[in-house]
């Protein structure tokens, strides 16, 4: 009992004030994140909608997603990052009960899109937020309970919407509606302005010089999110096809709820170990096994038919996605120039929204012309690429992330001399990222 004990003081004690109102907002947002867990049954069941077109407007709320995380990281950078939250989380509201009246096809594609506009907007000042408030030796414990908070959440709303969808499917949307707006308040009320704490008075309302040249010529940032943006079309086949594939096989919602709900049980149990499993190791090696483990879960859909199967596979990718975020979040962090925060923060979560929007997609199209087979082995191939990649770009990443620990040695012009000398005394610090389900 000693041991539990000290482990759970380790694990939670000594986080900041601000990191646990945010972190029992994230809890109360995904306890009621109803509507993208179960939107592709929705329009295919319950409106009539084919699979293309599901995909289709799914597919909007990922492109909606990539102009509020671009929008996002701007205003979280020059307007603040309270605002920001504040605004991002009221619109969502708003659309989210709009998406569940609306009733053409063209009312529930554009509702989609304005969605997704608002709900990612919040990525980017929440994820700077996040650092402002935590020191850099808390941050691995401080992304790991956060993203606990966001699959405990996610368990508990896969579960509930799959039996909310059975007494009417706008209840999904008023609850979801409901527990954003009860985050807005959270927000409002007990979480101060983090900007200022990094930028200081002097460039409150001033936008960083150079901005989009040093986030466009960053190669080795850049190469990171074209790595995650891959990884992340395999891993959102979770909430377009798998839901699809289910049905397929004769599996009713509620039991799509129940084995979705897996990945968030087994987070709940275990993600809170796997800082001190992976701490030490090398980050490219970490994320490179996540990656693998991944595919072969997505993989193993191909052959299976039975619930317990589909629960199985679940299970597999789960693992790959538990190694892949605490190292992912970390290194975007240690990767970020601190003035740049929400910029890079928006950047990296773009690479999410453009996943968000081509996986069902394109995950609809190899369904519908090549197979559900070819899809999931498809997914297993990826997984397989991507993981060289990180093996074979994890050196310059490392490189990168300590000459940026290192403020009096400057890491590349493009990255730290071209910003204005107050902002590049404090490029030790940086941003992280959250792969959140989208929202993940």
């Amino acid at each position: 009992m000693r041991t539990v004990r000290s482990w759970f003081r380790d694990t939670t004690g000594g986080l900041p004030r601000a990191f646990w109102y945010l972190w029992t907002g994230t809890l109360i947002n995904r306890l009621g994140s109803f509507v993208l867990v179960f939107l592709a049954i929705y329009l295919t069941r319950e409106r009539g909608f084919s699979a293309s077109q599901a995909g289709l407007v799914i597919g909007l709320w990922g492109v909606g997603g990539a102009v509020g995380t671009t929008v996002g990281g701007t205003l979280t950078d020059r307007w603040g990052r309270r605002p920001t939250l504040l605004t991002a989380h009221l619109g969502a509201a708003t659309m989210m009960l709009a998406l569940g009246l609306a009733r053409p096809l063209w009312a529930v594609a554009l509702g989609a899109l304005l969605l997704g506009t608002f709900a990612e907007a919040a990525r980017p000042a929440f994820g700077a937020m996040m650092i402002d408030v935590v020191p850099e030796k808390d941050r691995l414990r401080a992304f790991s309970l956060n993203y606990w908070a966001i699959n405990l959440g996610f368990a508990c709303a896969a579960v509930l919407a799959g039996f909310a969808a059975q007494a009417g499917y706008l209840l999904l949307f008023v609850v979801d509606a409901a527990t954003t707006l009860v985050t807005a308040l959270i927000i409002f009320a007990r979480v101060k302005e983090t900007r200022s704490a990094v930028a200081g008075p002097t460039v409150k309302h001033a936008a960083p010089a150079g901005a989009l040249r040093t986030i466009l010529t960053d190669r080795v940032f850049l190469g990171f999110v074209t790595l995650n943006l891959f990884a992340a079309l395999v891993f959102l086949q979770h909430i377009s096809m798998l839901p699809i594939a289910m049905g397929d096989s004769g599996l009713s919602p509620a039991t799509y709820g129940s084995v979705i709900a897996l990945n968030g049980v087994l987070i709940v149990v275990g993600q809170l170990f796997v800082p001190r499993l992976i701490k030490g190791r090398s980050r490219s090696h970490v994320l490179a096994l996540a990656a693998l483990v991944m595919g072969v879960g997505f993989g193993l859909t191909a052959f299976a038919g039975a619930a317990w199967f589909y629960g199985l596979t679940v299970l597999v990718w789960t693992v790959g996605e538990m190694l892949n975020s605490p190292s992912n979040s970390t290194l975007i962090a240690e990767l970020s120039p601190a003035a740049l925060r929400g910029r890079y923060q928006g950047v990296f979560s773009l690479s999410w929204q453009l996943a968000g929007a081509t996986a069902p997609i394109l995950g609809g199209l190899v369904r519908e012309h090549a197979g559900n087979t070819t899809l999931w082995l498809g997914c297993a191939l990826v997984g397989g690429v991507v993981a060289v990649a990180h093996l074979v770009s994890g050196p310059a990443r490392e490189r990168r992330a300590a000459q940026l620990r290192t403020p009096a040695t400057p890491a590349r012009p493009v990255t730290v001399t071209r910003t204005p000398a107050p902002e590049a005394a404090e490029a030790a610090a940086t941003a992280p990222a959250e792969p959140v389900r989208a929202a993940p």
